[in-house]
């Protein structure tokens, strides 16, 4: 399942009286996955950040975006 597929779902799910308008879901969607990219976008580290933190921490930056954008899966949910 890619994030756009959630995303997807959960707005179908939702009460948003323009959802039976083809393209609605796609319309709402789109500006909440702009959001999204922007927002983790700000927190990724600068590539020459010396700490195995750092490292950590813009490599799961890089694979949430690499989520929201489709472009990898997400991983299985374990409850």
């Amino acid at each position: 399942m890619t994030f756009a597929d959630l995303l997807l779902s959960a707005i179908q799910r939702s009460e948003i009286p323009l959802r039976f308008e083809p393209g609605a879901e796609e319309a709402v969607a789109a500006p909440v996955t702009e959001m999204l990219h922007a927002w983790i976008t700000a927190h990724i580290p600068a590539g020459d950040a010396g700490s195995d933190y750092d490292a950590g921490y813009r490599a799961l930056a890089l694979r949430l975006l690499a989520e929201l954008s489709g472009s990898a899966e997400l991983p299985p949910v374990t409850s």
